[in-house]
């Protein structure tokens, strides 16, 4: 038998983009039509920032290899979330534009567990499957860094009301084209 056929535990990879090595014991799972709101924001906000909110998010994906009548399938579980003790608001900040750049940054994450859902779906078995898995999620969790980064560049962090609208409303575009890999 081929390594991959004794290969019938589940492999959790519990990896989250910007948290700390100590996966937070609270999180708020991505949702469709619910949105975050400020009490969701639970960690202090540091002193000298210059910034005004931060939200920490990430992807979590578990796999395994199901064997049925000699015929091997790839089983998995992905998923997004918001991590309430990491994230913070100034008080005197706390406004609803400022919040909508915040759930954006989360649904970025939501975007991209999409398309690591998507890419799991065309993975080929064979004996490189965990290097392939790996592989993916690397390319996903970078693809969802530079977007973070570059969606806080194009809206100067929420400043540029303009950009913002114009990446709130390519967000929600690419949410919907990979809509069939949505939870």
């Amino acid at each position: 038998m081929s390594p991959i056929k004794n290969l019938l535990l589940i492999l959790f990879m519990g990896i989250t983009g910007n948290a700390n090595s100590q996966q937070p014991e609270e999180k708020i799972p991505w949702e469709e039509g619910v949105s975050l709101t400020w009490n969701d924001f639970k960690a202090k906000s540091p002193q000298n920032s210059k910034f005004k909110a931060n939200t920490n998010t990430g992807i979590t994906f578990s796999w395994g290899l199901k064997i049925e009548k000699g015929n091997e399938t790839l089983t998995y579980e992905v998923n997004s979330f918001f991590f309430p003790k990491l994230s913070w608001a100034e008080q005197g900040s706390k406004d609803n534009h400022l919040l909508k750049h915040e759930q954006t940054h989360f649904d970025i994450t939501e975007l991209h567990a999409r398309k690591l859902r998507k890419g799991l779906s065309e993975i080929e078995l064979n004996q490189n499957v965990r290097k392939n898995l790996n592989d993916l999620y690397e390319t996903i969790e970078n693809e969802r860094s530079l977007m973070q980064k570059e969606y806080d560049r194009q809206t100067n962090h929420s400043l540029n009301r303009e950009a913002e609208v114009k990446w709130q409303k390519l967000v929600k575009e690419e949410l919907f084209k990979l809509n069939s890999y949505r939870n």
